[in-house]
């Protein structure tokens, strides 16, 4: 498992909170009196040679390759090896991949499959009944 560098300090700033993640990215710390960028024993870890991943490992989720979906025929290319991830697609057919993904047996990485297929047909429930 790969070490998570992220911004010193970033619980005391409001504006980096705990609910935006991508203010949280690593920053180099600048600060004259840094215990960070002195490397002291006891604070958070800077980012230094030899912290890289190994390159087959680069860029993949869960040992799998992504694969960015965003219609039928992207999701019928995926194979072994590949884990998919949905774009910014409307409900209609974010729904209709996921029910070709299950089918398949293809895993998808942004979304909890079972979970939104439930959601769907509790809705579809509601309004049969109204």
């Amino acid at each position: 498992m790969p070490k998570k560098f992220i911004r010193r300090n970033w619980t005391k700033a409001s504006r980096l909170g705990k609910g935006r993640k991508k203010k949280q990215v690593w920053r180099a710390p600048k600060g004259r009196h840094s215990k960070t960028r002195k490397k002291r024993k006891g604070y958070p870890i800077k980012v230094m040679v030899g912290f890289r991943k190994e390159k087959g490992e680069r860029n993949m989720i869960k040992n799998q390759k992504p694969i960015r979906v965003n219609n039928m025929k992207q999701l019928e290319k995926i194979g072994k090896g590949e884990i998919a991830i949905i774009g910014k697609i409307g409900m209609k057919k974010k729904i209709e991949l996921i029910k070709k993904a299950k089918e398949k047996g293809i895993s998808i990485h942004n979304l909890n499959v079972n979970k939104m297929l439930k959601k769907v047909n509790k809705k579809e429930k509601v309004k049969t009944q109204e």
